[in-house]
C-alpha cells in the first residue's frame, strides 16, 4: 500500500468517476484502475463496486477512505512542516437542503480561509441525496432537519450509514409569501388561510416520500401544488404569484424586507435543523471552520437551542 494509491482512491471518491479522477490525476484510466485493483487485492477488500452505471463506494470502502484521508492529511502536514513542500489543494464539500443560512456560512468560509488553493463544493439537493453524499464521503457534511414525523426513518438511515446528527437549532414552521400577498399582513397563518393558494415544494425525485419532504409540513387537502428543483426558481415564483412555501422562517439577507415575508404557521410541531457527518471521518480544517461559522450564526440570531429532537 502506497501513499499514491491512497491519493488515487480519495480522488476517485471525490470525483465519483474513474474517468474523471484519471483526468484530474493526469494518469490513464487503465493505470488508475489497475492501481486500485492492486490496493484492493493487497487489503482483501472491495473499495469501489463497479456496475453498468459507473462506480459506488462499498461499506468497506467508506471505512477505508475515512482512514486514508486522515493519513494523507497528516502526511501533507508533516511535509509542509519539515520540508516546506506545498500542500495539495484542500477539498471541502457540503450537501444541504435549500437553506440560505448554509450558503451565507459558505460565503463567510470563503472570505475567511487563508489557504491559497482549494476545491470547494456546495450542493443544494434532495434530502435522500444529502444522506447518500455524506455516507459515501462525496460530501464532508450535510444539512437537513428532523421532526417527530420523520426522525425514526432518518435515524435508521443515519445508523445504517454510520452517520451522526448534530443539532443546530429548533424552529416552528413558517409560511413564505410575497409582501403584496393577501396573507402578508397576518401574524399567524392557519390551514384554512392557505388552502386557496398554490403550494411550492422541492422535488424529491425517486425518493418522493413524506419522510424526505423539505417543506416541514405536508397538506393532504392542498389542490394546487408546484414542484421545483432549485431555490432561484422557487423565489421567482413566490415573488411573481400568490403562491407560498413553508420553511424555517430564516430569510435570505438579500430578500429580507424587500420582496418576501415569513409568517408563523399555526402548528405545535417543532423541527430540529442540524448537520450530519460520517462517524469514521475526522473533521478537517475547512469542515471545522464551517461548523464554527454555522454555530456562530445560530448564536448571533438567537435560534432556539433547547429540547432538541434526538
Amino acid at each position: 500500500m502506497t501513499l499514491q494509491q491512497l491519493r488515487y482512491a480519495i480522488e476517485i471518491a471525490n470525483s465519483g468517476s474513474m474517468n474523471e479522477a484519471a483526468k484530474r490525476l493526469f494518469v490513464s484510466q487503465p493505470s488508475l484502475s489497475n492501481a486500485i485493483k492492486e490496493l484492493e487485492n493487497e487489503l482483501g477488500i472491495t473499495i469501489f463496486e463497479r456496475n453498468n452505471r459507473g462506480i459506488s463506494i462499498s461499506a468497506e470502502g467508506v471505512e477505508f477512505l475515512g482512514y486514508a484521508r486522515q493519513i494523507i492529511e497528516q502526511t501533507e502536514f508533516m511535509e509542509n512542516r519539515y520540508t516546506g513542500k506545498k500542500r495539495s489543494p484542500i477539498y471541502f464539500s457540503v450537501s444541504t437542503q435549500h437553506y440560505p443560512f448554509a450558503v451565507d456560512a459558505f460565503v463567510k468560509l470563503m472570505k475567511e480561509n487563508k489557504v491559497t488553493e482549494y476545491n470547494f463544493s456546495l450542493r443544494e439537493t434532495q434530502t435522500y441525496e444529502i444522506i447518500e453524499d455524506v455516507r459515501t464521503l462525496r460530501s464532508d457534511l450535510g444539512i437537513l432537519y428532523i421532526n417527530e414525523g420523520n426522525y425514526k426513518v432518518m435515524n435508521k438511515l443515519f445508523s445504517d450509514g454510520n452517520l451522526k446528527f448534530t443539532p443546530l437549532f429548533n424552529t416552528n414552521p413558517h409560511v413564505y409569501v410575497r409582501t403584496g400577498h393577501m396573507l402578508a399582513g397576518k401574524e399567524l397563518i392557519t390551514l384554512e388561510d392557505i388552502l386557496p393558494y398554490p403550494y411550492i415544494t422541492f422535488e424529491q425525485g425517486e425518493n418522493n416520500s413524506l419522510h424526505f419532504s423539505e417543506e416541514m409540513l405536508s397538506f393532504t387537502q392542498i389542490e394546487k401544488n408546484i414542484q421545483v428543483t432549485d431555490r432561484a426558481t422557487l423565489t421567482h415564483l413566490l415573488l411573481g404569484s400568490d403562491s407560498y412555501t413553508v420553511g424555517t422562517g430564516i430569510m435570505d439577507a438579500e430578500l429580507n424586507g424587500d420582496g418576501l415575508v415569513t409568517i408563523p404557521f399555526d402548528s405545535p410541531e417543532m423541527f430540529t435543523v442540524g448537520w450530519i457527518a460520517h462517524k469514521d471521518r475526522k473533521p478537517g480544517e475547512m469542515m471545522s471552520a464551517y461548523i464554527d461559522i454555522l454555530n456562530d450564526l445560530v448564536t448571533r440570531n438567537n435560534f432556539d437551542l433547547k429540547s432538541f429532537l434526538l
